[in-house]
């Protein structure tokens, strides 16, 4: 699309923290999708020469992560996706009318105007990407499984994880999301970037004294030097038995 509407003080209010750069770019970002109608690129140097930004990669990647979500297609803009989506309902009507006043026109050599003839391709032209947008998000069904790849993925990435518990925490949380938030392009990817970025359970204390401490079928090492120096040890001679029995005699 090549017009969208632009709020100033929506946009003032949550860019205030943007440096000059920073700001420039988020521009020049939404403008390719509005333009495009479809994710940015997941190829950073792509993105740079796209926006003619080549020496500010620092920058991009700063507000693709705060204003963006990365999905495998690329990073998409939900607030952008629904004025896209608006736009074309608009045009779907102004085509639905320009064609109904055409039907009219009794004159078989009349050509429809410039205007109509535009509202007719942009219709086409947005309806179509609006269509393909809908069908690749979904949101996670309540009655969703655990996928046996999932589970394995779980155990190969973070084997100090529980598979089955960690998914009922990304269900319970997915399925509470309302609105856009809750919806997904690949759910496998957004379980794979869960685990990943899941932190580890905390060690239990008890856990830490089982460490240290020897197991039962383990010998005392204390235990094992003493017998060690019993075996070392040299009994005493009958001459130096012979004086301590004296010694005791003339202490009693």
């Amino acid at each position: 699309m090549h017009y969208y509407q632009f709020n100033i003080g929506d946009y003032h209010s949550h860019t205030l923290h943007l440096s000059e750069i920073e700001d420039l770019t988020y521009r020049r970002l939404l403008d390719w999708y509005y333009l495009h109608e479809s994710p940015i690129p997941n190829d950073l140097n792509e993105v740079a020469r796209q926006i003619r930004m080549r020496s500010h990669s620092d920058c991009i990647t700063t507000v693709l992560l705060e204003y963006f979500e990365r999905t495998p297609d690329g990073w998409v803009h939900h607030r952008a996706d629904k004025e896209i989506e608006k736009v074309g309902e608009k045009s779907t009507k102004a085509s639905k009318s320009a064609k109904a006043r055409w039907d009219k026109v009794k004159d078989a050599n009349a050509l429809p105007t410039q205007s109509e003839r535009n509202a007719t391709q942009d219709t086409e032209h947005t309806t179509h990407n609006t269509k393909e947008k809908k069908t690749l998000g979904k949101r996670l069904a309540s009655d969703f499984s655990f996928p046996k790849e999932w589970e394995e993925f779980c155990q190969t990435e973070r084997p100090e994880l529980s598979p089955v518990k960690t998914f009922d925490q990304f269900k319970d949380y997915w399925i509470a999301q309302a609105g856009q938030k809750g919806v997904k392009l690949d759910w496998f990817a957004t379980w794979r970037n869960w685990v990943r970025s899941t932190n580890a359970p905390k060690q239990n204390p008890a856990d830490i004294v089982r460490l240290t401490v020897p197991s039962k079928n383990e010998p005392d090492p204390a235990l094992e030097k003493i017998k060690a120096d019993d075996k070392k040890a040299v009994p005493p001679s009958l001459e130096v038995l012979a004086k301590m029995a004296q010694l005791r005699k003339v202490n009693v």
